[in-house]
């Protein structure tokens, strides 16, 4: 339809009058029709600016990054009833690409996992109260920051913003564990070297030092090449892991899992062999003790921490203490958990620390035990008074070519004494073949570095 020029003019004026008023004059219809209302912010949405947030350094904020991020904290926002008091797995896609493999790495365990992929430690920071704080965590895992040097961010800044994570949940809770994993091997083709991982991993190492809440766990030594690389066979982009990536891994979670209570220990029905005596009773510590510290340990435990400023503390037992009936140690460093013996990560980092028989030994005798050693342990199986290394040899050493040890796994040791040597196999390899020990004394356990533990201790005699 054609209209002219006069009715087109007047449509104009009607128009233009209803948008005007007189100075000093305004309609609230008015207002609300040229001022559009303020939407507010999704809660879940990655903040628009840095302005006002907590922590440093880069939070992602990628197209594809913005709806992960987004679509994953709507939805555990309606699990938080039902994840009250889990077992939080928290971090970037190392830590989400759990998925199906939780169950069975951690039977019955009750687990939410709050990995981000791509997140970094100020995202981590960012979302702490919504994602993890409102489940009142049982325990919480913690691996992040390999995507903070990606993004160019130096190790202080990883170490800063990892200071706040762990102090918000302290403050959330200071009798909730804390179990803190080492960034992970990666490679310089990922933009993660080794020497920038090497640097953050040793800061996050000094900062947790003596805090009793935290356990660090070694997962950079846990998969490091030579070069301090990730291994292509189970980092195949070499940043991601594969399932035998996850298996290692829960390998080394398991046992401190199981020593803070969140994870039933896996237990065998034991019955010695005919002619042993068993030495633990797989119960409590009936036979156990501590003895005092000898003149001649207090003299290399000076010798030890005057040349090596990260020497073991090596504290001096006075007089003997004998554990009958008791499940722990006085001090709590050692524990019957399951059917073993398991002295946990000290909260020095290292910390010398001897169980003793209270009964001494002479003769000739077989003696079988055996250990199991999270990543990089260090601990040792004391022969009337000399000490055989047992650690997690492949990582600590000294025996770290034998073919049958069983890294993170139960491994069995037997000592035959004849006069005044022994000879040592480690399941069926021979580790010592002429051990030098004295003509009597007790046999003991050591701890100083991770958790150690010792079961099915027994002993024949002629």
């Amino acid at each position: 339809m054609r209209t002219s020029p006069l009715f087109r003019g007047l449509v104009s004026i009607v128009l233009f009058g209803s948008l005007w008023t007189a100075p000093g004059l305004t309609s609230p219809a008015l207002a609300q029709a040229v001022t559009a209302p303020a939407v507010a912010p999704d809660r879940f949405d990655i903040p628009a600016t840095d302005d006002g947030l907590p922590g440093m350094g880069p939070l992602r904020r990628y197209t594809w990054f913005r709806k992960l991020w987004h679509d994953k904290r709507e939805k555990w926002a309606t699990e938080v009833a039902q994840d009250q008091g889990a077992v939080v797995l928290l971090g970037d896609s190392i830590t989400q690409g759990w998925n199906d493999r939780l169950p069975a790495a951690f039977p019955a365990m009750k687990v939410a996992n709050r990995g981000i992929s791509g997140d970094t430690t100020r995202g981590v920071l960012i979302r702490l109260k919504d994602d993890v704080l409102a489940l009142n965590p049982a325990v919480v895992v913690l691996l992040i920051g390999t995507n903070d040097l990606e993004e160019g961010a130096r190790p202080d800044v990883v170490e800063s913003n990892t200071r706040l994570i762990l102090a918000a949940l302290r403050d959330h809770n200071p009798r909730m564990p804390i179990v803190l994993c080492q960034v992970f091997p990666s490679s310089a083709k990922m933009k993660r070297p080794s020497p920038l991982i090497k640097d953050v991993n040793a800061r996050l190492l000094l900062l947790v030092k003596n805090d009793p809440q935290v356990t660090p766990v070694d997962t950079w030594r846990l998969w490091a090449d030579a070069d301090g690389d990730a291994p292509i066979a189970e980092f195949p982009d070499l940043l991601h892991l594969n399932d035998a990536g996850y298996a290692r891994w829960a390998a080394a979670l398991r046992p401190v899992l199981e020593s803070l209570g969140v994870l039933a220990p896996v237990t065998q029905p034991f019955t010695a062999e005919p002619g042993f005596e068993v030495l633990f009773n797989g119960r409590d510590l009936t036979g156990w003790g501590y003895r005092a510290t000898t003149e001649e340990e207090k003299a290399a435990a000076a010798r030890w921490q005057a040349k090596d400023p990260n020497a073991a503390v090596w504290p001096f037992v006075t007089d003997p203490v004998s554990f009958d009936g008791r499940t722990t140690s006085l001090d709590e460093r050692w524990r019957v958990i399951g059917d073993r013996i398991a002295a946990v990560t000290p909260a020095e980092y290292r910390k010398v620390s001897q169980l003793w028989t209270t009964k001494s030994f002479e003769g000739d005798f077989v003696l079988k035990l055996e250990f199991r050693a999270t990543p990089y342990a260090d601990g040792g199986v004391f022969l009337r008074g000399p000490q055989l290394q047992v650690r997690d040899y492949r990582l600590s050493g000294p025996y770290t070519s034998l073919a049958s040890y069983r890294p993170q796994d139960w491994n069995e040791l037997v000592v035959t004494v004849k006069g005044e040597t022994a000879e040592v196999t480690c399941n069926g390899e021979v580790i010592e073949k002429a051990f030098k020990l004295p003509a009597s004394g007790g046999i003991g356990l050591e701890a100083d570095r991770g958790q150690m533990e010792y079961r099915r201790i027994r002993m024949s005699r002629p």
